[in-house]
């Protein structure tokens, strides 16, 4: 009887697994559509349907959809996937719900690197080629995310190992330093870059092009494919990592392998949105509510999740002071932050 019922329990998992990323999937395809559909300029589902599938429609209307909308909501896949991906990655890493990309200097790294373009770009942009200028903010802001990375792993580093506490530490420490530099940085800016910054640190797609697309996907989709991966490993995470050890996990190697495919995978999304905050926290704890801890389903989840978070807050950001548009980093903390306020509250009854 007692291996009947394990087979159920079994059987049940198995069904269980595709079942939820079927119907994230579902999810992420409704809002997509919608996210085509919204905007200042109407546009029908039949249009955009026709649109994408090839069939000729109105020319404005083809214009809207295919050079603005479609690599805009493909951003919003994109960047949400990776914030939420990685932050997954993350929580499974450090065994702690609240765990995020931040924690290793992703964000203020990378807005280091945004902020010092922004405020000397005239005179870098002197000393390299002209084609090279619109990448400018891009690769900075991107350099500055995985330079503070490394720092924080060579910190960490004690004889090949990294401890997690220390790691932890030595992002916090990385992350002040950081923000310390970008603040200086501010401090000898002018109005009008001070400005830029401010709304750069806000987040938005409104620049999503198939250049910024494009520019974001290929390192994204790398680091992506690499955390998918692990999945496994950071399963057996979960029992500690003395345990990981025992189970043959090379637990010091896999810190090391998810924190770099972590970190390109968010500032490559930094680099093209800018900072937007809570998708890593939010999503990837409500997957664990829905789908539990097994991260085959936590880790693809989680990126079908964020993408549609994105895309639906995007969404909502282009039509709630329309003809304007909110930023779309404060429609994300206006949702996460409640949220995070909450599971603080449940971990505080729960000790």
């Amino acid at each position: 009887m007692t291996d009947i019922a394990e087979s159920r329990v079994h059987v049940s998992r198995a069904l269980k697994r595709p079942a939820i990323l079927a119907g994230l999937a579902a999810l992420l395809v409704a809002t997509f559509i919608l996210s085509l559909v919204t905007g200042a300029v109407p546009v029908s589902v039949g249009d955009v349907l026709r649109s994408l599938f090839g069939f000729e429609v109105d020319g404005q209307t083809a214009a809207v959809i295919q050079m603005i909308r479609l690599p805009r909501a493909l951003l919003a896949v994109v960047v949400g996937g990776a914030l939420a991906g990685a932050g997954a990655a993350f929580q499974g890493l450090f065994r702690n719900p609240l765990a995020d990309p931040s924690l290793i200097g992703v964000s203020s790294g990378a807005a280091f690197g945004a902020v010092v373009v922004i405020v000397f770009g005239g005179l870098i942009a002197t000393a390299i080629p002209a084609l090279a200028s619109p990448f400018l903010l891009p690769f900075f802001a991107f350099a500055g995310g995985i330079g503070a990375t490394f720092a924080i792993q060579g910190l960490a580093q004690s004889r090949g190992q990294a401890a997690t506490a220390t790691l932890l530490l030595a992002g916090i420490a990385i992350n002040a330093l950081t923000w310390a530099l970008t603040g200086v940085t501010i401090y000898v800016a002018n109005d009008a870059q001070i400005r830029d910054f401010t709304f750069w640190s806000m987040g938005s797609l409104a620049s999503g092009g198939w250049q910024a697309l494009w520019l974001a996907t290929v390192p994204i989709a790398l680091a992506l494919g690499i955390i998918l991966t692990r999945a496994r490993a950071l399963d057996a995470m979960l029992l500690g990592e003395r345990e990981a050890l025992h189970l043959g996990v090379p637990v010091h190697r896999l810190k090391h392998i998810i924190m770099i495919a972590a970190a390109l995978a968010v500032s490559s999304a930094v680099a093209v949105s800018g900072v937007i905050s809570f998708v890593g926290i939010v999503v990837p704890h409500v997957v664990r509510m829905l789908a539990g801890p097994d991260h085959r389903i936590v880790l693809p989840g989680s990126i079908l999740a964020g993408a549609t978070l994105l895309l639906a807050a995007d969404s909502f950001a282009r039509v709630i002071v329309a003809p304007a548009e909110l930023p779309i980093g404060l429609v994300t903390a206006a949702i996460g932050s409640p949220f995070f306020l909450w599971l603080l509250m449940n971990r505080k009854r729960s000790l």
